[in-house]
């Protein structure tokens, strides 16, 4: 069985991989860096966790998903899908600033590419009757905040893919949520990266919660 995490990174996106590894998950990772991606992995691999990364700009649908193939193809079928990649500063503009051109990257970034990455392994998932999909975002996706418009906008978007991702495949053994997290996640900061992840990893095995907010009301 495998997790992909699309916006893998030093702090998130290595502590879920590490939480997910410990349970027997072989873990891919998805970054359009790739020195990031191979640092990862060299890190994932010392640990014990067998992990492969594949580069890909999320903004680019096709290249994403073509991404996600090649991981299932080395790893095994997708049981998790991780989708949490970190938004650009120029997506945070003031929403009296922002323009047409300014929201197409946000909504690239965080609803094309989550449609994206779900449409590849929706179907193996489906035919399996089993799997997870988890969609990690800043606290603008529920608390949207005027000085960043592109994130608020593009954060609400993906959240209500999710939601009614949620609603259609619950029935399917199929078990889609949200977390929400507000301020940065890194060792020392408001949110310790694996505090997150134990988050995201009781999303997986409880699987009655859509919603989890972390570091707000």
């Amino acid at each position: 069985m495998s997790l992909v995490i699309v916006g893998a990174g030093p702090n998130l996106g290595l502590a879920v991989a590490r939480r997910f590894g410990r349970e027997g998950f072989a873990v891919g990772l998805i970054s359009r860096t790739e020195s990031t991606l191979v640092e990862l992995a060299a890190q994932l691999r010392l640990d014990g966790v067998t992990a492969a990364g594949a580069a890909a700009d999320i903004r680019d649908s096709d290249a994403l998903a073509g991404a996600i193939h090649r991981l299932a193809d080395e790893l095994g079928p997708v049981e998790v899908l991780e989708y949490s990649p970190l938004p650009a500063p120029e997506f945070m503009k003031p929403v009296l600033e922002t323009t047409v051109e300014d929201i197409r990257g946000p909504l690239e970034f965080s609803v094309l590419g989550a449609v994206a990455a779900t449409q590849v392994v929706i179907g193996p998932m489906r035919e399996a009757g089993r799997g997870t999909i988890l969609f990690t975002t800043g606290g603008a996706a529920v608390n949207p905040y005027p000085e960043r418009a592109g994130v608020g906008i593009s954060f609400a978007g993906e959240v209500a893919y999710a939601r009614m991702l949620h609603d259609a495949l619950e029935d399917e053994g199929i078990h889609v949520a949200h977390t929400a997290v507000a301020g940065r996640i890194a060792p020392g900061t408001d949110n310790e990266p694996e505090d997150v992840a134990d988050v995201l990893w009781t999303h997986h095995v409880d699987r009655r919660v859509f919603q989890t907010r972390l570091g707000m009301p």
